[in-house]
């Protein structure tokens, strides 16, 4: 039997550490160690052919230093990208070793404009899967497995001045940045409808049966309030959530570990105590609930891989310690434990193992950051469904009853928030004067460069450009002079202000955008 095109199988610990039972596949019982002499690593892709062929080529490049190098969310982009190219070939009766400049740009007209084509793409998608071929094909030719790339390249001049070489097939349409916000309170209704099981009236649905509300809402309230971004704040462990104990004010300092960041840099962040307090609720709850089952069942002791910490120092670089189920002891740099490690970290707690890793299934496992997504497309479709009239449903794309979010829209409506809080709280807090707030910029910087900051962005123009240069324009000094309520400190709410930003901006969702009941609530 022949497959309709390529696929892809992600190599788990667990298959790297239990190996094949030998009574399924005789003579192969010690595949674990044939794997590991030739560099097999967990989380690697194996991609197999529509005549069930592993191309050792393909496994030789994400063996690759360039291909681990990316990120976890990166590589499995690209992993996708180019399975979707090799079942294009394959239709054509041609691999990957004979395409051509025109094979790429026939894959371009299917992937983009073809009407035969049910799921076309946009630019931005496009220029995703380009770059993943032109890093592909780039490794190839350098290791001499094809002699010129099918994808056509060309020099440009970078922001910094370098010449970059791109594709030259990049989308002339793309949006170099998909930025969507919500405004606090747009936030308060999608919780509430999408994550709480809260009806269009604003009260709870006595046939919501939601599964982990409390996680799902500790979450989304962290992200809202820190601007973390999904991957930093779904691999947090339950020693790095911060503490309101010594924290009087309305906001708690944490730390996340370089290795987890974008820019493997570690840096501070601060995240609302409301939100904060929600984790605590959620660790005393179902957490605790689904650690103690599996506990019970012995979940965690039939790991294959786990690793039982007996140490964590404090100091300008902590370390970890712990202990293998072979009993090594190992000692590891905190800042460099990847999402993959922290996923395996377990203390002895009093009933027994206990995982580090904060967010859990309902199993007590490691919930993995990617499976979030999931998360929140489930609650926009409720949101949809929920507040959208009957009537209405499937019809008129210009108008919406409900607002949308993903995980990084919550990075992007806290940089909003945070600049106008903090433009805000400059004028009221010092009483400057136009004169004033140049020389307050002057020594300390403005809120972009302390939003900057608590992004964790290099520079300030992708702070600018990325994520608010839509309201860039807009003068939020005079509409918050214009406030007819005063701003209470420390943090005002400034839903009347957000009101208006929104009505003149384009992709800020707000509950006056929204229509049916509750739209201005």
């Amino acid at each position: 039997m022949t497959l309709t095109g390529w696929r892809v199988f992600w190599i788990s610990n667990a298959s790297i550490a239990q190996g094949v039972r030998p009574r399924l596949l005789r003579g192969w019982a010690d595949l674990a160690t044939r794997e590991r002499s030739v560099g097999v690593r967990a989380g690697d892709p194996i991609f197999l052919s529509p005549d069930h062929r592993v191309d050792a080529r393909l496994s030789a490049y994400v063996q690759s230093r360039v291909f681990r190098g990316y990120t976890a969310e990166t590589r499995r982009n690209h992993v996708t990208d180019l399975r979707l190219f090799l079942t294009f070939l394959w239709g054509r009766s041609a691999g990957w070793r004979q395409a051509t400049r025109e094979d790429v740009e026939d894959y371009e007209h299917w992937r983009r404009f073809a009407e035969s084509n049910p799921c076309r793409i946009g630019g931005a998608k496009w220029d995703r899967e380009l770059s993943a071929l032109a890093s592909f094909y780039a490794w190839a030719t350098e290791c001499g497995h094809v002699s010129c790339s099918p994808v056509a390249m060309r020099r440009v001049i970078a922001r910094d001045g370098a010449v970059a070489t791109v594709p030259a097939a990049r989308a002339k349409d793309a949006r170099r940045s998909n930025v969507h916000w919500l405004t606090p309170r747009s936030w308060r209704r999608w919780i509430d409808v999408g994550l709480r099981g809260y009806t269009c009236d604003g009260v709870p649905d006595h046939g919501w049966g939601g599964r982990l509300e409390d996680r799902n809402v500790a979450f989304v309230q962290l992200l809202v309030t820190s601007g973390l971004r999904r991957a930093e704040g779904g691999s947090l462990l339950t020693v790095e959530v911060p503490t309101r104990e010594g924290d009087t004010g309305r906001y708690c300092r944490g730390r996340i570990a370089a290795e987890v960041t974008r820019a493997k840099k570690p840096r501070t962040f601060y995240v609302a105590a409301d939100a904060v307090a929600e984790v605590e609720t959620y660790c005393d709850s179902s957490r605790a609930l689904a650690v103690r089952r599996a506990q019970q069942s012995r979940r965690y002791e039939r790991l294959a891989e786990r690793r039982v910490v007996t140490e964590i120092t404090r100091g300008l670089s902590p370390m970890v310690v712990w202990q293998c189920p072979d009993g090594t002891i190992v000692r590891r740099e905190f800042n460099s434990l990847t999402v993959s490690e922290r996923m395996t970290l377990f203390i002895e707690g009093e009933h027994g193992l206990e995982p580090l890793w904060l967010w859990l299934n309902e199993l007590g496992l490691p919930f993995q950051v990617h499976s979030w997504d999931g998360v929140f497309t489930m609650a926009n479709r409720r949101c949809e469904a929920v507040l959208t009239p009957r009537q209405r449903l499937g019809f008129d794309p210009h108008k919406v009853y409900a607002p949308y979010a993903t995980p990084h829209s919550a990075r992007h409506s806290f940089a909003l928030y945070m600049l106008v809080v903090l433009n805000s709280l400059m004028d009221q807090r010092y009483g400057l004067t136009p004169e004033d707030r140049r020389d307050f910029r002057h020594l300390y910087g403005d809120p972009w460069f302390m939003v900057q900051n608590l992004l964790g962005h290099a520079c300030r123009e992708t702070t600018v450009e990325r994520y608010l240069a839509p309201v860039a324009d807009l003068q939020l000094r005079s509409m918050l002079a214009d406030a007819v309520d005063p701003v209470p400190a420390p943090v005002p709410e400034l839903d009347a202000v957000f009101a208006r930003i929104a009505a003149e901006s384009v992709g800020i969702q707000d509950i006056d955008d929204f229509g049916g009941p509750g739209s201005s609530a």
